[in-house]
């Protein structure tokens, strides 16, 4: 592949390229190379995707088909934050290919040649999360065997490692030919120049080189011919000068001679985690414990967002309710290099929590089924009773428009914000980051929280907080109304009454998702929330108590077509019901069209007595999700109690819930019993 396969601006595509490979459209052309071409792919849910297809020459070859399959069978086994993931493959077709998660940003290389070298903190979070991805290499019995520069993708989150092209088992060499020599030159380790060998010893050697490049713009061995390289690695010293004196004894030691004197991957990483923790505590001038390694990367890293407006744009997503347990700056005063070893692959995390009541569905739980006229629509209309404080977070939102010329906080806007300047901005920073983590031990098993990190954008007056998902198993709708009711507290007492000279004014809320660009999810005015109420209004979760909870087994059965008359004529009336109450509140749900049945559901589950309404319309905020499953429960329950009336009680179904698609699967958010009509949601 090569070095903007997975990452470069898509060019167009040339005459003889395919339109479709697998389930994915090719838009365009990434780049090429000796093993075959990598084009644009985007899937039918907009995923952007890189598709490496091999060179027809290649896979008449016995032994390059053998060596491509096992690239896919390794590929799949290796996962982490720091890696370019396997989506799908078909290794037996004409042309075999796999596809990749496409991440936006610069190579190392091409950062380098632009931009310079990685200074400041950024070089130690560079050194540990790259070490950090070659430990889940090794740990899943593979050897990358290509670490280089063109092999590193700089995206706005952390360091991406891609490329297995040439990877290959820790205990089999069998489909390299030999006496060959797989890398390139000044990128792979002595031993491989003399034997040709290659374990994850030389994996490490080419990392401390990859380092010593980021830190100081040059290779550490030089250029030339490769035959002059692979004598200055074999027998010279590296040029470590400009590599900051403590990386420097890590990076001396990974270009160790002999692979037997060189630290693991995972050791590596450690130490570099340490040496990042130091620099955590000096830039953010308090000691802090972070609870997940990732996040130290994302407190520190400074990459700006980068887009190509030749990929087709997906549809917006708006700010989507939170589905698995809330994730953010758990910032608790205390030491930070104490906790590493905590914080590494395969080592325990404490502070995990059971979630609450609201539960996701994994998509994949779910059998697909077609329902027929049982797929029904959701939707609440203009005139129906929202959620207390609506009115209010609607005018917020319009004055908070206004003062940034009608652009809504937004992935972009959160790219441009910094970390904190000043003293002022550090005593704000240090307050949400503490009083965040206090909120660990208030709400107990209701959420569990991790690293985040604070954010500024000071022409728009607005103080960012993003933050992760630890899991998409569960979720707690609470927990943003949790959370965004805190932020607003603590910047009222540490920008409005502590230090008023700030310019802001708002928070916004930003969800980061390996694999998935960055989403806001909740934006207010703290200024003129005095009572941080906008939050604390929102619905939580309805259906705790009643003695059942819905599940993926239940929604799963709502799925499959009904064949009976009753059920099919129920699930018609709720659908086309909340289909015209939906449209009719497109302005309060933020919906740019019409929705219909092939957005939202109604199904039943016999087993449990219960109808079902859900919906794959996926861009909803939480807020907007609230209001429309209160809507949705109003009409489900009414439906159920009219036709068990009309039908003299013998109608068997007397439960209903309602739920929303989420990236990981559907989110179960209202559930009740229908007794009369006086008792069912408005």
């Amino acid at each position: 592949m090569s070095e903007s396969g997975s990452s470069g601006r898509v060019q167009p595509a040339q005459a003889g390229d395919p339109s479709r490979i697998g389930p994915y459209r090719i838009v365009g052309r990434l780049g090429a190379g000796g093993m075959g071409t990598v084009h644009a792919g985007v899937a039918s849910d907009g995923t952007r995707v890189a598709v490496k297809v091999i060179q027809p020459s290649q896979a008449q070859e016995p032994e390059f088909r053998a060596r491509f399959r096992r690239e896919v069978d390794m590929s799949s086994r290796v996962t982490g934050p720091y890696l370019v993931p396997l989506l799908t493959a078909d290794a037996n077709a004409t042309q075999p290919w796999l596809a990749t998660e496409y991440v936006a940003g610069p190579t190392l290389h091409e950062h380098v040649l632009a931009q310079g070298r990685v200074t400041g903190p950024s070089l130690y979070a560079f050194a540990a999360a790259t070490a950090q991805a070659l430990a889940a290499v090794h740990a899943a019995g593979v050897v990358h065997r290509d670490v280089k520069p063109q092999n590193v993708i700089l995206t706005p989150s952390g360091p991406r490692v891609l490329d297995f092209g040439i990877a290959h088992g820790d205990d089999d060499t069998r489909v390299t030919r030999p006496g060959a020599t797989t890398g390139t030159p000044g990128w792979i380790g002595p031993e491989q120049y003399r034997t040709g060998a290659a374990g994850s010893e030389s994996d490490v050697f080419a990392w401390g080189a990859l380092v010593a490049y980021a830190a100081t713009g040059k290779s550490p061995f030089g250029t030339g011919a490769p035959d002059v390289v692979a004598f200055r690695v074999m027998s010279g010293e590296p040029d470590l000068g400009g590599v900051p004196a403590p990386l420097r004894e890590i990076v001396l030691r990974a270009l160790a001679k002999e692979p037997g004197d060189r630290p693991s991957a995972a050791d590596a990483a450690e130490e570099c985690f340490e040496l990042l923790a130091a620099q955590l505590i000096q830039a953010m001038r308090a000691d802090t414990l972070f609870t997940r390694a990732e996040d130290m990367i994302t407190a520190v890293w400074d990459m700006p967002h980068v887009d190509d407006p030749a990929w087709p744009r997906p549809a917006r997503r708006g700010r989507r309710p939170w589905a698995g347990v809330l994730v953010v700056a758990a910032a608790v005063i205390g030491g930070l290099a104490g906790g590493v070893v905590a914080l590494m692959p395969g080592k325990p995390e404490s502070g995990r929590y059971p979630t609450s009541n609201a539960s996701s569905v994994p998509a994949s739980s779910v059998p697909v089924a077609s329902v027929p006229a049982s797929s029904a629509v959701v939707s609440s209309p203009a005139g129906i009773p929202q959620p207390s404080g609506a009115s209010t977070r609607a005018s917020t939102s319009v004055r908070r428009e206004q003062a940034t010329s009608g652009r809504p906080a937004s992935a972009e806007s959160w790219a441009d914000a910094r970390s904190a300047r000043g003293e002022g901005e550090h005593d704000v920073a240090r307050a949400v980051l503490r009083d965040q983590g206090v909120l660990v031990r208030e709400l107990g098993d209701a959420i569990d929280l991790v690293p985040s990190t604070v954010r500024f954008h000071a022409s728009r007056g607005e103080v960012y907080l993003s933050y992760r998902l630890a899991s998409d198993e569960a979720g707690t709708l609470y927990a943003e109304t949790e959370v965004a009711g805190l932020m607003c507290r603590t910047l009222r007492e540490s920008v409005l009454r502590l230090h008023p000279e700030l310019p802001y004014r708002a928070f916004v809320m930003v969800r980061e998702a390996t694999g998935h660009d960055p989403l806001v999810t909740w934006d207010d005015d703290f200024l003129t929330d005095a009572g941080c109420t906008s939050a604390d209004d929102d619905l939580s979760p309805a259906g705790a108590g009643l003695g059942w909870e819905p599940d993926e087994q239940g929604l799963g059965q709502a799925m499959i077509p009904s064949t009976d008359r009753d059920e099919i004529g129920v699930a018609d009336r709720a659908t086309r019901r909340i289909i015209e109450r939906t449209n009719g509140m497109r302005t309060t749900l933020g919906t740019d069209r019409a929705l219909g049945n092939a957005e939202l559901k109604v199904g039943f589950d016999p087993s449990r007595s219960a109808m079902y309404v859900w919906s794959d319309y996926r861009t909803w905020n939480q807020r907007q999700a609230a209001a429309w499953a209160g809507m949705a429960a109003g009409e489900a329950c009414r439906a159920l109690v009219r036709q068990r009336d009309g039908a003299g009680g013998a109608w068997p179904y007397s439960r209903y819930a309602v739920a929303e698609r989420d990236g990981s699967g559907y989110l179960m958010i209202r559930w009740g019993t229908a007794g009369t009509l006086a008792d069912c949601p408005a």
